[in-house]
């Protein structure tokens, strides 16, 4: 399965993708997030884009920007894209939120996205409250590849990786991070196949209370270590400071429900998100039952069905390639 559409809101504003130069009047620059998609201006480089966004657009006042398909020819890489919005920081005193690549499936699948390193982004942007990235690293091309490098930021309250193979490095690299004002961490780990060589013990950092002081949502989802995730999170320090948990996405079995029932309470979360999974019905009415009698939201939508090859089953994950 793939990403399928584009984000209609982000940062609580109504997403606007910039169209091509016309009398018709644009939207005040802090009312929308700006999408800024090469395919929607006419097929033009990014750079041209770009240009005619900061001339049309009060940059003082943009609030939001949204990264669409920024190649005109060819999925180029992303970090030529990075640097110019970097190098024009200055130009964005009231930006607080940046979305890099809010490209769906038919436009790129999320594996061959060519990212960079995002760590300017948090450094150029020290008000910045939201930073959400797509893609990751199927190949490891060097300055292609998806990666983070550990800062301290504190501003940042929403960081969210959507991957379908995020690499262990982003990984050690955000529990390396100081972040005291972060309140949703959301990670899509991915698959193996498609760089996604996350392990449990890289998750350790994120799971010791106290590293980030105020996180209330965590997701960890979209992974095929799903139950080890699960048996992690069960008796992880975190989790009585959490308001909401996501394990949804992944390759989640009665294995790691077990672990989810017998760990510490979670009744204390207000919502546990468990969506695409692979439980049995008796073990989705058993945490149903237990968590849902204490007040908790569950959801346990999206029950999967694994893929057979004669005596082997296989069980994916929601997004990958």
């Amino acid at each position: 399965m793939t990403v399928t559409r584009n984000s209609d809101t982000f940062h609580g504003l109504p997403v606007f993708t910039l169209p091509e130069p016309s009398e018709e009047p644009l939207p005040a620059a802090g009312d929308v997030a700006w999408r800024l998609d090469c395919y929607a201006a006419g097929e033009i480089p990014f750079a041209e884009l770009w240009e005619s966004f900061t001339g049309r657009v009060p940059s003082t006042q943009v609030r939001a920007l949204v990264i669409g398909p920024w190649w005109d020819d060819g999925y180029d890489e992303l970090r030529p894209v990075l640097e110019l919005i970097v190098a024009e920081a200055e130009r964005f005193p009231a930006l607080r939120a940046l979305f890099l690549a809010d490209v769906t499936g038919e436009e790129c699948e999320i594996s061959w996205l060519q990212l960079t390193d995002v760590t300017p982004v948090l450094t150029a942007f020290p008000l910045l409250e939201e930073l959400g990235v797509r893609g990751g690293d199927s190949q490891g091309l060097g300055e292609e590849s998806l990666s983070l490098r550990p800062v301290r930021h504190d501003a940042l309250r929403v960081l969210r990786f959507e991957s379908g193979g995020l690499p262990g490095q982003v990984v050690r690299a955000i529990g390396a991070c100081e972040l005291p004002a972060l309140e949703r961490l959301e990670l899509w780990l991915g698959v193996s196949h498609y760089g996604g060589d996350t392990t449990v013990a890289d998750l350790a950092p994120l799971l010791a209370q106290g590293r980030f002081p105020a996180l209330r949502h965590l997701g960890l989802q979209d992974s095929e270590l799903q139950d080890e995730i699960a048996a992690a999170v069960a008796s992880a320090p975190l989790v009585a400071q959490l308001e909401s948990l996501s394990l949804s996405m992944g390759t989640l079995t009665d294995t790691g429900g077990e672990a989810l029932l017998h760990g510490q309470p979670l009744t204390r979360l207000k919502r546990l998100d468990l969506h695409h999974h692979f439980l049995s019905d008796s073990m989705a009415d058993r945490i149903r039952t237990a968590l849902g009698s204490a007040g908790t939201e569950v959801d346990l939508s999206g029950h999967q069905t694994p893929h057979s090859w004669g005596n082997q089953e296989w069980r994916y994950v929601a997004v990958s390639e």
